[in-house]
Parts: C-alpha cells; structure tokens; sequence
C-alpha cells in the first residue's frame, strides 16, 4: 500500500535538521531534481489517512516533512487536530524550531479556533464597514479589531520569518495584503490622525478580500481565475485593438454631430429684434430656444444629410449647446469614443445611442452598429466564452486524472471496507425488515420492477439510521414505527393498498394541476363570485393534500414517510396550508400566502426530467460553492467600496443630479443602495449611474470603479455560467430513472388507454358485422377474377419492402442524398430515389418483376393472413384515405387483367398505349421539375415575390405605377407557383408530395397566395391579404443553406422542449408570486397638467384622486405592464429578464404600498429582493439549463454526421477544408531576387523585417495623431495635423515607389499590395481635392480613415502578432455556418418587418417608436427589428403598442395619403409579435454561440491531442520552399538544425536540436543531403510516438507523396545521420591521436614532464570524446 518513503510521521529534532543540512551540502541524486510537490500534501489540504492515525504526541509539534519533495528544502510540517498540513521553514531569518517563542506562535497560527477567530473578526469587522453611521461604540471595535490585526501579524511574522520565499511571511501575497493594510491603518489613524479619511476608509475596504486566504476553496478558485486571466491576455489585447480602430473610426464619422440641434430661427414676418438677437453668440447657448419633443429632456437632434433627421417649420439645424446625456455621449475626443464604443460592446442602453447617431447623420450609418453588435460583440463574446471554457475543461480534465492517480492508492482499502460494511448493512436491513410488518414489505417489493433500486434505497435508509445517535434509533423503533396489532396491520395494508395504487397517484396529479390552474386564476380585479370559488378550491385542495400526507403515514409509518425527500416536502406544503388558515384573519400576514406556490413544485414528483434536472443542479452548486461565495465576497466588496468612495459625494452633490435636490433611486449612500447598484452593473446596466457618478465625483474615480466591477465581475459571472453549462450538457433524457410515483402514472394512463382502444374496438366490431355481407361479395368477386395476389395490403408490403431495402443501402453509404435534404428532420424513410412515387408507380406498373415477386411470395402471403386473421383486433390496420382512393381505381384494372385472355389484341394494345403516355407526362414532368434550370427560376421568382412585399408600405397608394406592378406581379407568381405545384404533383404524386415537410410549405404559401388575391378582389376578404407575409417562408424551401440550418435547429431544440416546460414552471411560480405581492397595487393618480405623480401628501388614495377636480377628474392610471394577472406577470418578468424597462416595472413595485392606495417614494423599497431573486433563479439557472441541454443535442447530432458542423451544406464542408487550406497559406508569395543590383538592393531593403516594423510604426503614429484630435481644436493644431498627414502620405508613397522598384509586375500578385497602392492613391487624391473641388465629395475624416485601414496590417497572418491569427482562425473556419445562421436570421428579421409593416405602420410616434425606429417602411421595420435582436428597446415599441384606448390615442385620425384610420396599437397582437421574436432570435443566436465556441474549443483540442492534421503537413512543405527553392527534394544535412528550428509547432525543434536530429537516423544520399519525405516520416514519428495511427499515417504520407510527386528521383541511401556522426567522432579521435604521435615525435628533445603533460592532455581528450560517443548511442538509445 505505502511506497518507501512512507515510513509515517517522525518528529523533528535537532538530528532532522543536521541530516538535512548534509543532505543540501552534498545535493546528491539527480532524481530528486525531477520531483514534484505531492498534490495531496499541499499546505491547507488534510493529511491521508495512509499516513497512519494522528497520536495527541504529534499535534500541533513540529515534524519531518512526509513529502519527498521538501526533504531537502529546509522545511517542516506541523499538523492540527483535524490533520490540516502546515508547512514553515526551518531555518535563515527565522528563530530556531525549538525556540520556545516560536514553538508557542506556530501552535497558536495553526490551531483551528485562530483561524475561525480572525474570520469572525473579519466578519464583525464587514459589518461595521457596511454601515452609513457608526454607532457610538463604534471606535472602539474598530480599536479592539486592528489590535486582533496586529497580533496575527506579530504571531505570522514570528511562526514563519521575515523573508519573501515560500512558507515565509512575505512570500504570501496575502500577508503582503494584511501587513501593508494594517500599517497604513496605523499611520493613518494614530500619525496623521484623522487625516484622509476616505483613503483611510478605502484601504480598510481591503481587508474584505482576507476572508479569501481564510477558505482553501475560495483560495484555490482565485488562483484558477488568475490563471485564467492569463491565458486571457490574447483577448484582451485583440479587443483593445478592434476597441481603438472602432473609436478613431467613430472619431472620423460622427465628431460633433451630436452637438447639431433643431434652433428657432426667425421668420420674414417677425421684428428685427429677433433678428439682432440670432446674431448673438449667446442667442444659440439658451435652451430654450431649441426644439424639444414632448417629455423628452435633450433637445432633438438633426443633421444636415437627406436621410439623418430633419427640423420642423421655423427651426434650422445649427451645431450649437452642449452634448446630449449632460454632454458624456459623444465621439469628439478618443475617450468619449472608447467609452461609447465600450458601451456599444457590452450593449448597455445602446438603443439611445443609435437613435442619437442616426438622428445627426443619417440612417446609412447602420452599418457601422450592425458591424459593432453583430460582428464585433458576438465575436468578442464568444472569445471571452471559448477560452474560458477550454480553462474550466481543463480544470475538470486536471481533476479527472488527480482522481485516478489518487484511486489505485486507496482501492484495496476501501474494497475491504465496503466487503465489510455491506456484510453488516444486509444483516441489519434483514433484521429490521423481519422486525416491521412482513405484508408492507411484500407489497412494496411486488410493486417495485427493479430489485437494485430497491437495495439501494434501503443502504441509504441504513446508513441515514447509522449517522443518527442511539437514543435517537430507539426513540424511532418505539414510537415511529407503529406496529400495534393484527387489525391495525390489516388497516394499514388495506390503505398502503389505496395510497400506493396508479389511479391514486393520477387523480392527485390532476389535482395538483387543478390546484396549479386555480394559483393562475388570482387576478385583479375579481368579483366575490370568483374570489369564493378559489377559496374554496384552496379549502379542498388542502384537505386532498392532508388526507395523503395522513394516509402515506398510515401506509409507511411515520419513520418510513419521512425517510422520503418529496415526502418531507409534501408535508410542509400540508403545514403550510393549515397554518395559512389559521392565521387567516390576522392582519400583516399577507405575504405569507405567496408561499402557495411551492405546490407547484409537487408537480416535479411525477416528472422526470425535473427531478434529474434538480439533481443536477443540487450537485453543480455544492460543487461550485466556493465560487458562489467567491462572487458574493466580490459584490460585497463592491458595495462597500463604493460606499466609502461616493456615498459622501452622493450628499454633497446631490443638486447636481437632482433639481429638487433629492437622491435619486439609484445611488450609493447606504449599503443597500450601494449593492443594488452594484448588482445592477453585473447585470449589464452601468452607463445611467456612470453618468450621475461623473457629476458627483471624479471621472478617474468613476471609471475606476466601473471597469473594475464590470470586468472582475463579469469574469466571475462568465466562469460560472459556463460551469453550470458543463453540468447540464451532460442530461442524457434516455438515461433518466423514473422514480415509483412516475411509473404509477404512466401504468394508470396505460390503462386508460387500452380501456379505450378496448371500447373502440367493439363498437368497429358491430360495424364491421353489419356490413360483412358487403365484403364477402367483394372478396367473391375477386376471386374468381383471381386477382387475390394483387391485394392493397400486399402492395403496401411491397413498397414498404423496397422503402427496407433503400434505407439500408441508404445507411451503408452514410451520406445524404439531395432529395433527402428536401424534408425537414432528415430521415431515411422520406428518401426519394425514384423521382416518381414509388407507391404510385408500383400501383399502375403490376407487371414490374420486383413487385411479381414479392407479390407471389408465400412470406407475403402469410403476412396478409396474420393480418386479416381476427376481424375484431384491437389493433387494426390503417388505411389512409389516398390509398382507399388508390384501391378504388384500381379495380377496373384487375378486372380488366383477369379477362385478358378473353380481351381482343386491339383492347390490350388500347390499354398499354394509355399507360404508356401516362408514364411519359409523369416523366417528362419529372425532367422539367427536376432540371437545374428550372430550379433557378423558381428561385429566382420566389426572391422576387419576396422582395415585392417591401414595397407594400405606407406610401404605397401615392406610388400609384409600383402599386399597379405590384398587383400584376402577385397574379404572375400566383401562376407560377401553382404550374409549379401541379407539374410536382404529376410527377412525384400526391403521397410523395404531401408526406415531404418541404412541399408542404410550398403548398402553404400557394394557398396564401390565392387567399391574398380573393382578398383583393373582394372588399368583404380584405383581411386576408394581411397573411402576405408568409410568402416569404418560401425562401426556407428553395435554398439548401437554409434548409440545413432549419433542420440543425429543430433537431436541437426540440429534445429541450422538456427543460424549457420545467424553465416555464419556474417562472410561473414567480409570476404567481408576483399577483400576490403586486396585483392592484401598480395604480396612481397623474396629474395631467406635468404628466408626473402627485405627491402621497396631497393624494392618498384612489378616493382622493377622483375628488380632485380642477378641469376634469384626476386620472387614476394603472402601469402597463404590471402584475395583475398572470399573464402581465409573465410579460413584466419576460422585461425583467431581458433588461428591458425593468427599472420602470421595479420602481413601481418598490413604490407600491397596497391596492387602491398612492405609491410613495421607494416605500417598499425591499421588493427589490423579489427581483434579484427571479434573476439569479428564473434567468440564471434555467438559462444555463436550456442552452446546457441545447449543446449536448448540438454534440450528439455532430458525432452522428463524424464530427463536421450540421450547420453547413456538403458543398461548404469542401468549401471549409480550401478555406482552411488557404489561411494556413504562406501570406506572400515567393518572390525571386532580382539580379540587377540596385534593384537587389531595394528589394532587401523591403523585404527586411526593419523596414516592416518602421512601416508599422508609421501606421500607428498615424493612428495617435487621429487620437488627440478633438471637436473644437485650435487652428495650430489643425495646421501641424496637416503637415504630419503630408509626411506620412509621401513616406507612404515613397514606400509604394520603392516596392515597385523592388517586385515590378510581380508587386500587384499580392492582395495586401494592392490593398496599400490603392490607399496611397487616395491619399494623394485627397492633397488634390482641396484644390480643385474641396471638400463637399468626401470630407478629409473619410480620407484620414481610409489612411488608417492599413492598420489591418497588424491582423496580417505572419506580420502582426501569433496570437491574433490564432484567435481569428475559429471565426474564419465557422463562417460558413456563421453566413447560413445569418440567412436565416435575416429571412425571420424579414418576415416579421413586413408583418409589423402590416399591423403597426400607423402607430402613434411616442416612446420606442419615432421617426428613425417605425413601422412605416419597410428599411425602418428593419431597424426596428435589429434592436430587437440584440434586445434593445423593444419595451418603449411595445409601449407605444399598448396605445389602444380613446385617452391614449385617436381612432378617428386621418392619416394623409391613405385610406387607412387611427394611430392605435393593438397590443394582443404586439405581445405575440415581440415574444415570438425574441425567442425565435434568441434561440438563433445562443446557436451562433454555440457554433464559434465549438470550433474554439475543437482547435485547440486538436492542438493538444498528439496528432498531426493536414495544415501542419503543408505548413511543413511551406518551410520546405524556402530552404529547398529548386524543388530537388534534397536539403544539405548542415542545413537540418535550422530546417527543424523553423518548422511551426508541433514539428518544431527548438535549438540545440542537433544531438535530437542525428539520434533520428535518417538516411543520407550522395552529397550529405538528406530527402524530405525522410525528414518528415521522422518527425512524424517523434511527435506521435508509440500511438496506434502512426503506422497507417505513415503510408497513407508515403502513398500521398508518390502520388504528388511522381517524378521523384529516386536514391540508393549510402549512409545515416547516426553513422556520419560516429564516422565524424572516429575520426576525430584518430586525428587526435595521430596529432598527438607527430607531436611526440618531433619533440624528443624536449623534456619528460612536458611528454607525461602531452600526454595526459591526449588521454583525457580521446576519453572524453569516448565519452562523448557513449553518452550519443545512450540518448540514441533514449530517442528510439
């Protein structure tokens, strides 16, 4: 069991450390050098118990340290009662071990109430820093708490010594925390007394983060996220970088655009002192002369362009006030632009943004925000996801293999363990069962169809009695199991008999979802009818639950019932009930009815998938409480330091925020608003507070504070996300165990339904009786035509046979056909072969040889027999309406074939001839449907059929010409579509065409296309051409990319249709909870003069509001969406989740206070605690449940195709693998030198990696001269600009020249150079512009961007640095299936903007919808919908929706230029259209997701696995070209080392490399050149070693390069490396030793001592090179 040197724990004594001083003095065994620190006897970890038991002797004293690791390292362990290893140093800078003084610190650091005290420290000391006011004894805590500081400091400083190394004092950067916080705190408090308080407070803040080292998991957790911020640098530095280009790009667009606002201007008619008034600088810095929208605060903006937004009658667009957001929003210097590009990133309110944007310059600017939140976010993110997933992958995989090195250890013992345990467990178990009643027992166990199940259960309930003390056992066998007496055995047997039976357990689960209905019935308001009802229905929804918690008792015993989690859970529900009716009539108990909703949660004892889901939940947090803790620990760090930093400033600048000098809801002068505001920001909403942080405090402070929650935060957030994740992708629904309860519904279901088929079955058997007559007749008749061989069902068998045999050979060739791909799910039964209906064509050809056959074969024949044996089956055989049709038709046929015989020449010839032309339409339709040509015309008409329907928007009826195309238009397709659908039916038939899921659709939109033209031809139908929109559904059916992508969805989601009901039951226990908490209570009373809520001083209640009178009666206003009935529940909280006008939906729940009466200023202001809970519970968790389930469906369909992406065609896996090949391309291409010299010489000026690198410089001294450019700077500035853009445009043209020189015509056979020629043309373009025309084409920002795209060059593979190709590389191999995603993300974004086109064109402009963001056209349906996919603003467009009463809109509005009436929303129609949206582009992103971390995380699998893939062979071939540019297949041997040193990895060979190289023994030609297929079998060998492929890639590699290369020249080897180099070691030793001979000779005179030095010289040089030789075959040796 114990290796050797666990020889137990010996004490440390004087001799300990003299051994181990000799042991360092004489460093001896080199084994030792190679050893690792044992991760079982880390400092922190418990001692194993292999160790031996822990005498009283040896606690707390100093012993030899058991790792062999640190027996030469000057250390010693000291172990505490609970066998915790700690771990000091024995000697330098330190007192003696055997100091007293230090032997009593070490007992006192490593006791385990020293720790537990200063965590209790820590957490008074927490307390008292989340306090606003300090109490009076406050000081002197604070006192007593930095006196328990310094005396741990003091005890450290003496147990471990003053130095910096290991197990020293300093060598823990957390004593480095602990000493400078507790020094500065002594400075601060007793030196400087009292001076700079707020540092003072803040560095205190600091000792929060002690609360780490004190808990070993959230110390190891904080190492592994360092970790992963390392490995996070590459990402950070990429995003920097596309974070920097972004801003100078936003520089150059929109710098002071944001200033430009709509100023009244005066008219022709109004006095001259207006006119002398526009001509005062101050005139344009009032406010109140520029224009505002109603219950806007900014006044609006405009631009000067056609499309940007324009200024109403008597106001003109001018550049003039202040910034909109109190001026932080704008791009006129680098930081704004960073920060708004950042928020852009992390899409915080981008909404705001992009209206202000497209306000001042114009719709077309779209495309840099689509760029920005589709591209660089999306990419960003998945980034961040990828490598955070590979760091928590690699964690589980280090875990993994701990675990299997730790097992083998410990396995015999814990084999004798458990050999005896179960021996006394199974005794036991039958003892106590012989002891209880033998009639439940044998009951239970006849109910039960697994017997481990049942063992199992009963080792858990052993060893549950095992863990309870003996006083307690007795208690439960005296008086919690009740055997009492025959008669009561009898009893309880008669109820276990009930209680346990299937239809007990279906009528309480009907009960629950009856109890569930009535839960979701509370509204308000509700009548007293319906109030009785449901009062009543609890009543007796509680005496069902009681009655079955009695009854099980009865049935179990009470010790049995309890042993039972849902039991235990069950009877709170029951107690919960009873004292809810109890406590019915006291007033202040309300909330404790909201407690109703766990009964929902009984539901998850009859589901499976919520108790698996559960379970893994349960196992996934106690797994991860640690980092749980470690997020809180960061939050409330936050809080508190954002308390200590603003809080004061929140008071004393409050009048900067607020004109009423009130602090507003979001601030950080408590706690609790500090930590509200902390959690706000993690949840992804930052910038509003950032603003009102900016005008109370330092901008520097601010910023600070923000990046450091936000990225810290998010980091912590992220890994526990994706932790969870993990945890769910491996539900495997096929694998889930169904507990008792589950089975007995699905028993009594089983039941009811053969009960029924049962009763069918008769009554088809009295049917069929009546008409037996009928039948024999018939049956009569076909006999004697002798026809019986040709029956339907014999028929059917056939075709089902031929259906058998193409899915088998289907299957064989593992590859999907193109008909194939025409239905939805890819199946093999929906195949088509045969363009025509197999079922069909078998039907009108009888004399086809296959069917003859298996028609005329016996087993068919017994088939049919079995089939038609019982005519009273309970399981009959359906007949399809089309077959019946079928068999009709038939039968003249086999009339007509049974008196052949009898039939004259001239009829059989009729007959074939009309079977003959049949079958030519039916294939010439065939041919016509089926030619390529064709098809490109159906498509062609399809996307102009779609494309039609932009144009149907509100201008339409002015646009008199394109209405009338449009209607002829829609009469051609409708032709079209319908010829189409005719020529399939005729050539594939009816059962082909209608069993395809595809043709299908087609059909659909056919029917919609007739349907739209009826309605325009008829007044009373015109509803019906608003169902337009489906026409371009079609698109789905005619392009195989989208049909793949189509079908990659639905094959992922649907199996999570389970987890997504379990997500829905939480979140309607929630938006139950929330009727209880809010229903009614969302009302206020308006005035309607300030559109602002009265004050509760004036106004109390609803009473009080309509007695106001003034002009009219208050209005008493209920929120939009608010918690009235479930369904506004769901709606609120489905805002809540998206982050979208949750704070409005909060802020009127925190100000609620009951029902009829006026909410007040954050009176419930702990209501917050509701929505935080739903957040972490109803977001959180159920997400990682959805998109967990989603990945595994997603890797279980991708093995199922071997391991390629279901997202893209066959054609685009080819395409991929040339994508892939051309990335790992050599980024320029060879380039001969040029012979003349000058031209030479300019060509390696060029070609040097200097010039390269001052190119680059340039570039980015251009990009710095862009970054201190402002809106407003002086004219000095702006004329140095100038001449620092002149001297770059002529470097950059003199560059341009000097390439040119250099590579001549070859210079335009590079991309990157023409991408450079073409940027020096502009930019010599653009010294000319000013003059000859100016600037009014293009403005001298475009140039400078378009100057500043060269930085791209940095991105260049092979130029820029590594670690940006590789973070490139998975976005460039998954955009094929990126580019199908977003096809079809376009075709949904289509769909739905001609829909809102269609119901939401006249909405009245308020909230979300305004003159950029409408319904009217379709472009602006189109910018609608793009925030909505990025889950932006799609609550002020659905609040503008809800405008459908006559005192928020008017129905009577003439809207000019059409016909139509109103500006009222329909909201009915608005909550499906947006819902239906976001979970429609939801579930397609979390896709894209999916699609790029995947590939992420599939590279660098790659990358790990000891494999070579095809990209590492031809980056080989690529290094070849430059050391072999003839191409003889030949390199010279002394050019090897550096070949190998150049190679990518993992062929690279890093030097020295030639010791490796020469023990390879590779063969040699003539000349010492070496081939390259033999260096690389080489180092292919080297690199896969001992690996099972090896063998088979090595031939495939030689096979391959025959094939490549067939002119190969082939050699005879005379040598291998190995022997040159012992030929080269021999003849050194010879030439040595002849040298030495000469010298011998020649120096005879000279005197003896010099011979005997010469010739001890000679010996130790040929013995070290024998040496040399030897040490050479033994690393040979080694490497083979």
């Amino acid at each position: 069991m114990t290796s050797p040197e666990q020889k137990g724990l010996v004490p440390f004594t004087r001799e300990s450390l003299e051994l181990m001083k000799q042991h360092i003095a004489k460093k001896h065994s080199e084994d030792q050098r190679d050893l690792k620190p044992n991760t079982d006897l880390e400092v922190g970890k418990e001692l194993p118990f292999v160790y031996g038991n822990l005498s009283p002797g040896m606690v707390l004293e100093p012993l030899e340290d058991v790792d062999p690791y640190y027996k030469n390292k000057n250390t010693f362990m000291v172990l505490n009662k609970s066998r915790t290893i700690f771990r000091f140093s024995a000697t330098w800078c330190t007192l003696s071990p055997f100091n007293s003084a230090r032997r009593t610190t070490i007992k006192i650091l490593v006791h385990p109430f020293f720790r537990l005290f200063i965590l209790i420290s820590v957490l008074i000391d927490c307390i008292f820093m989340s306090m606003t006011e300090m109490p009076k004894w406050g000081p002197a805590i604070q006192n007593i708490l930095l006196g328990i500081y310094t005396f741990e400091i003091l005890v450290k400083l003496i147990a471990r010594g003053i130095w910096a190394e290991p197990f020293y004092f300093f060598g823990d950067p957390w004593n480095w925390l602990d000493f400078s916080v507790t020094l500065f705190e002594h400075i601060t408090r007793y030196l400087l007394l009292g001076s700079n308080t707020i540092i003072f407070s803040i560095s205190r803040n600091l000792r929060i983060l002690k609360i780490i080292p004190l808990n070993q998991g959230l110390k190891s957790f904080t190492g592994i996220l360092i970790h992963c911020l390392k490995k996070l640098t590459g990402v950070i530095s990429l995003t920097l970088f596309f974070l920097t280009v972004f801003s100078l790009i936003g520089m150059g667009l929109f710098m002071g655009n944001l200033k430009h606002k709509c100023l009244r201007w005066p008219q022709e008619n109004e006095t001259s002192t207006l006119h002398n008034r526009t001509e005062n600088p101050y005139y344009m810095r009032e406010t109140e002369n520029f224009y505002y929208l109603e219950g806007e605060r900014y006044a609006l903006l405009c631009g000067n362009r056609t499309d940007a937004g324009q200024c109403p009658e008597g106001y003109v667009c001018v550049k003039a006030g202040t910034n909109p957001d109190y001026g932080f929003t704008n791009f006129d210097t680098f930081g704004w632009a960073l920060l708004a590009l950042f928020r852009l990133m992390t899409q915080d309110y981008p909404e705001a943004l992009y209206h202000q944007i497209l306000y001042a310059s114009g719709k077309v600017y779209m495309i840099f925000f689509v760029v920005i939140s589709f591209w660089f976010a999306f990419y960003i993110a998945s980034l961040f996801l990828g490598i955070l997933a590979m760091s928590y992958e690699e964690e589980k995989r280090k875990a993994a293999e701990k675990t299997k090195k730790i097992e083998p250890k410990f396995q015999q013992t814990s084999k004798e363990l458990q050999e005896g345990d179960k021996a006394v467990e199974t005794k036991t178990t039958q003892i106590e069962m012989k002891k209880r009643s033998p009639t439940s027992v044998i009951t239970s166990l006849n109910m039960l169809d697994d017997a481990t199940a049942a063992i199992r259960h009963e080792e858990e309930s052993e060893k549950s009695r095992k863990r309870c003390p003996l006083c307690w056992q007795r208690f439960a066998k005296t008086f919690l199991i009740w055997n009492c007496s025959p008669c009561w055995l009898k009893w309880k047997e008669f109820i276990h008999m009930i209680i346990m039976d299937p239809f007990t357990d279906l009528v309480l689960t009907i009960c629950i979802i009856l109890n569930i209905c009535f839960l979701a019935l509370e509204c308000y308001p509700m009548s007293e009818e319906t109030n009785n009802v449901l009062s009543i229905g609890n009543l007796i929804f509680i005496g069902i639950f009681t009655a079955e918690m009695i009854l099980k008792i009865i049935a179990m015993h009470p010790y049995g019932y309890f042993q039972v989690g849902w039991n235990i859970f069950d009877s709170l529900i029951v107690f919960h009930g009873l004292a809810e009716l109890y406590l019915a009539n006291i007033h202040g108990v309300a909330l404790f009815r909201t407690f109703r909703v766990l009964r929902i949660f009984k539901l998850g004892k009859y589901w499976p998938t919520f108790k698996i889901l559960m379970q893994i939940l349960n196992i996934s947090l106690v797994a991860l409480k640690d980092l749980v803790l470690l997020l809180f620990t960061f939050t409330f760090f936050s809080a508190v330091v954002g308390l200590k930093l603003f809080g004061m400033s929140y008071e004393a600048c409050v009048c900067n925020i607020d004109k009423d000098c009130r602090l507003p809801r979001w601030h950080m002068h408590d706690f609790f608003h500090s930590y509200l505001n902390v959690f706000r920001i993690l949840c992804g909403e930052w910038i509003e507070t950032l603003w009102d942080c900016f005008k109370i405090a330092g901008q520097f402070s601010c910023i600070s504070f923000y990046m450091m929650v936000i990225l810290i935060g998010n980091l912590l957030i992220i890994y526990l996300f994706l932790a969870l994740v993990s945890s769910f992708s491996s539900y495997n629904p096929a694998t889930t165990e169904e507990n008792e309860e589950a089975k007995n519904l699905q028993r009594a279901v089983a039941k009811i339904q053969k009960r029924i088929n049962y009763v069918i079955s008769k009554i088809l058997c009295k049917k069929q009786n009546v008409s037996k007559e009928t039948m024999d007749r018939v049956n009569a008749v076909y006999a004697k035509e002798n026809i019986s061989d040709h029956t339907l069902s014999e028929l059917s068998n056939t075709q089902e046979f031929l259906k058998d045999k193409e899915k088998s050979s289907s299957t064989e060739k593992n590859t999907m056909t193109e008909n194939e791909s025409q239905s939805l799910i890819p199946s093999p039964s929906a195949s088509e072969t045969v363009p025509i209906a197999s079922g069909e064509s078998d039907i009108e050809n009888l004399d086809n040889k296959e069917v003859q056959s298996k028609s005329g074969d016996g087993n068919s024949k017994e088939k049919v027999k079995q089939s038609s044996s019982s005519e009273c089956s309970t399981v009959d055989i359906a007949i399809s309406e089309e077959e019946e049709m079928v068999y009709e038709r038939e039968k003249p046929k086999h009339l007509k074939n049974g008196y052949r015989r009898r039939s004259s020449p001239g009829q059989l010839s009729r007959a074939s001839k009309r079977g003959r032309i049949w079958q030519n339409i039916r294939k010439t339709c065939c041919k016509i449907v089926e030619n390529s040509c064709f098809k490109c015309f159906i498509g062609l008409v399809t996307l102009l059929s779609t494309g039609a329907l932009a144009f149907e928007d509100i201008y339409i009826d002015q646009r008199k010409t394109i209405k009338i195309l449009l209607e002829y238009a829609d009469m051609i397709f409708t032709y079209i579509f319908i010829l189409e659908m005719l020529l399939k039916w005729m050539a594939y038939g009816f059962k082909a065409y209608f069993t395809n899921g595809w043709y299908k659709l087609d059909f659909m939109v056919v029917l919609v296309f007739c349907l739209s033209l009826i309605g325009k031809s008829r007044e009373e139908f015109k509803p019906l051409t608003s169902i337009k929109f489906l026409r371009a559904l079609r698109v789905l059916s005619q392009f195989e990319r989208m049909k793949v992508v189509v079908r990659a969805l639905i094959t992922t989601t649907l199996p999570a249709l389970n987890v997504f009901l379990v997500c829905l039951l939480i979140w309607l226990a929630f938006s139950i909870m929330g009727v209880h908490l809010f229903a009614g209570k969302f009302y206020e009373c308006i005035d309607p003069t300030s559109g602002e809520r009265f004050p509760i001083s004036e106004v109390m209640n609803k009473s009080q509001c309509e007695s106001l009178v003034f002009n009219e009666s208050m209005p008493w206003e209920n929120a939009k969406l608010n918690f009235d009935n479930v369904g506004n529940s769901f709606l609120s909280l489905l805002q809540v989740a998206t982050f979208n006008g949750w704070i409005t939906i909060m802020n009127s729940a925190v100000d609620s206070i009951g029902v009829n009466r006026q909410p007040n200023f954050e009176e419930n202001i702990y209501m917050y605690c509701y929505f935080i809970n739903f957040i972490i519970i109803g977001l959180f968790l159920p997400l990682s449940m959805l998109i967990g389930v989603i990945i595994a469906n997603f890797n279980t369909h991708k093995i199922k195709q071997g391991g390629s992406n279901i997202f893209v065609t066959v054609k685009q896996k080819k395409q991929s693998h040339a994508l892939r090949r051309l990335l790992c391309e050599e980024s320029q291409k060879t380039i001969r030198h040029p012979g003349n010299k000058f031209q030479g010489f300019v060509f390696d000026l060029v070609t040097s990696e200097v010039f390269n690198a001052i190119i680059m410089a340039l570039i980015c001294f251009q990009a710095i001269t862009i970054m201190i450019q402002s809106d407003e700077q002086s004219k000095n500035m702006n004329i140095a600009l100038c001449w620092i853009n002149l001297v770059l445009i002529i470097l950059y043209t003199g560059e341009c020249v000097l390439k040119l020189i250099a590579f001549h015509c070859n210079y335009f056979t590079i991309g990157w150079n023409i991408f450079d020629f073409m940027v020096v043309i502009f930019s010599v373009i653009e010294l000319v512009l000013p003059i000859t025309v100016g600037y009014y084409l293009v403005s001298p920002s475009i140039m400078e961007l378009i100057r500043l795209s060269r930085i791209i060059h940095i991105l260049r593979p092979g130029k820029g640095p590594k670690v940006f190709h590789d973070l490139l590389l998975p976005l460039m191999l998954s955009l094929p299936a990126l580019l199908n995603i977003s096809l079809l993300i376009f075709l949904v974004m289509f769909v739905y903007a001609i829909f809102g086109m269609y119901n939401f064109a006249y909405v009245k402009k308020e909230a979300g919808i305004n003159d950029v963001s409408n319904f009217e056209t379709f472009g602006s349906s189109m910018l609608c919908l793009f925030q909505v996919t990025i889950f932006a603003g799609w609550d002020g467009m659905l609040n503008a929706i809800f405008n459908s009463k006559w005192s928020d809109c008017d129905p009577d509005k003439i809207n000019p230029g059409t016909q139509v009436r109103g500006d009222c929303g329909n909201p009915f129609v608005g909550i499906i259209y947006f819902v239906s949206y976001i979970l429609i582009s939801w579930l397609i992103i979390v896709n894209m997701y999916i699609v790029v971390v995947m590939e992420f995380l599939n590279i660098v699998s790659k990358k790990k696995a000891k494999t070579l893939s095809e990209d590492d062979f031809r980056k080989f071939f690529q290094v070849w070209k430059r050391f072999d540019p003839d191409r003889t297949q030949y390199i010279d041997s002394s050019r090897l080392s550096d070949f190998a040193a150049a190679l990518d990895p993992p062929l690279f060979m890093a030097k020295p490399n030639k010791g490796q190289l020469v023990a390879m023994d590779l063969p040699m030609a003539a000349g010492d050149r070496i081939h390259c297929l033999d260096i690389l079998l080489a180092l292919t060998k080297r690199v896969m070693g001992k690996d099972v492929r090896m063998e088979k890639m090595i031939s495939e590699m030689e096979s391959g390069f025959v094939l490549a290369n067939p002119f190969k020249i082939t050699y005879e080897p005379i040598t291998t490396t190995l022997k040159r180099k012992q030929e080269a070691v021999s003849a050194t030793i010879i030439q040595r030793a002849y040298k030495s001979y000469r010298l011998r000779q020649n120096d005879k005179n000279t005197s003896d001592i010099h011979m005997i030095d010469d010739d001890k010289e000679v010996q130790a040089t040929t013995e070290k090179a024998y040496f040399d030789k030897a040490e050479e075959k033994s690393t040979i040796q080694s490497q083979i």
